[in-house]
């Protein structure tokens, strides 16, 4: 007979942890949430989803409960069968189906390095990359389109950020930005950390404020160098401020 308080396998907690995660990240609820409406501490929460304790069949009925669905029958065996399309580790171990939400075409604005006062604009298009087993991105429409960049992306669960990598023979660009905000755009704000090219062959390290804003919600979208003169200076350079002022950065000096 079953007891309330049987331990599942470690196989077992990690596959209902993985599904619990990736609806915290569909659902885009906090797990402080979820662990209130489980009536769970959120530290016994954060050790079950991060797989430092074996989950309880007492836990995972409070957690089918709070969010509404079966962990057990049925959920689980679709889990695994869907095991090949888990990211590595080293970039989140997360599974297609949880970052199905950042999958898109941005608007990339960042300061331009070349005019103090202009802003530069070009396409991230984020997808999942069957061979890769993970999101990847890819810059299109860039004035200097020798300098495009693409990579993988990292979405770990402990940051909470989203992490665009490129990386050419060991020399690193980074992009982190938060998740798409939950009202308005569904932007991500963030820095980016990369090299700045200087005269002959000479690269100094820059970082700056970086805002990825789905394209859909950009009317006539304009992409390369942005002066005040172009219709949306404004827009982009709002998008820009919002990375410092709320803040989603910061940047010291």
């Amino acid at each position: 007979m079953t007891t309330p308080d049987k331990q599942l396998s470690d196989e077992q907690s990690r596959q209902v942890a993985e599904i619990v995660r990736e609806e915290i990240a569909r659902r885009r609820m906090s797990r402080q949430w979820l662990a209130d409406q489980a009536k769970l501490s959120l530290s016994t929460l954060e050790k079950a989803l991060g797989g430092r304790r074996p989950l309880t069949l007492a836990t995972i009925v409070r957690l089918e409960l709070a969010l509404g669905m079966s962990l057990r029958n049925g959920a689980v065996a679709a889990n695994v069968a869907s095991g090949t399309e888990i990211a590595p580790d080293s970039l989140g171990a997360y599974s297609r189906r949880g970052v199905t939400w950042i999958e898109g075409t941005y608007l990339t604005v960042r300061p331009s390095f070349g005019d103090r006062d202009a802003i530069y604009a070009y396409r991230t298009e984020i997808v999942w990359d069957e061979a890769a087993s993970s999101l990847s991105f890819r810059e299109s429409e860039r004035l200097d389109a020798a300098y495009s960049q693409y990579g993988e992306v990292a979405v770990p669960n402990q940051s909470g950020f989203i992490y665009l990598v490129t990386n050419r023979h060991g020399q690193h660009r980074l992009i982190t930005v938060s998740r798409p905000t939950q009202s308005g755009s569904g932007a991500m704000y963030g820095i980016i950390t990369t090299l700045l090219a200087g005269r002959g062959s000479q690269l100094t390290p820059v970082a700056a404020p970086i805002a990825l804003v789905p394209i859909k919600t950009i009317k006539t979208p304009t992409v390369g160098r942005i002066s005040a003169d172009d219709a949306n200076y404004a827009l982009y350079r709002e998008h820009l401020r919002r990375t410092v002022d709320e803040p989603f950065a910061v940047l010291l000096g």
